[in-house]
């Protein structure tokens, strides 16, 4: 009877430590950067989650509060644009943020997705006049490099 409890609790401790570690191996595929401080908008706050898909490819989640609607910046500008960095290249122009005001919170929320095939090593977004420029402007936040 002790060999067959033993070999119970052993099976126990091996799923509990299975579970655990395929926990942490799940939560090391999906990296949450924080971005830094603004000078240009400085209430804006968000965050940044990349995640490693089933294809390989990089879903990339923005979560933004307190970001200023770009006409009421100096200068006034229409967009917010998303630039990412990876190590292959320098900034690319993935895509423009719609920003709306919540009517619960009266806070001026945006977010944004999008998937790369490459890996990125920063994040940032810039205020533009046209939402496909090539090169950015005024950043507005930023993450350090990940």
């Amino acid at each position: 009877m002790k060999t067959k409890n033993s070999v119970n609790l052993s099976k126990g401790i091996f799923s509990g430590i299975l579970l655990i570690a395929m926990l942490f191996l799940f939560d090391s595929c999906a990296r949450k950067i924080v971005f830094q401080s603004s000078s240009v908008v400085p209430a804006a706050e968000g965050t940044v989650k990349v995640t490693k898909d089933n294809n390989s490819n990089y879903a990339i989640h923005l979560q933004l509060s307190n970001l200023a609607e770009p006409e009421k910046l100096t200068p006034a500008m229409k967009t917010y644009v998303v630039w990412m960095e990876t190590a292959q290249e320098n900034a690319k122009n993935i895509g423009q943020i719609n920003s709306s005001t919540s009517l619960l919170s009266k806070r001026l929320k945006a977010s944004f997705e999008t998937v790369s095939p490459v890996k990125p090593t920063k994040i940032f977004i810039t205020a533009e006049d046209n939402a496909t420029v090539l090169y950015p402007g005024t950043v507005v936040l930023t993450t350090d490099n990940f």
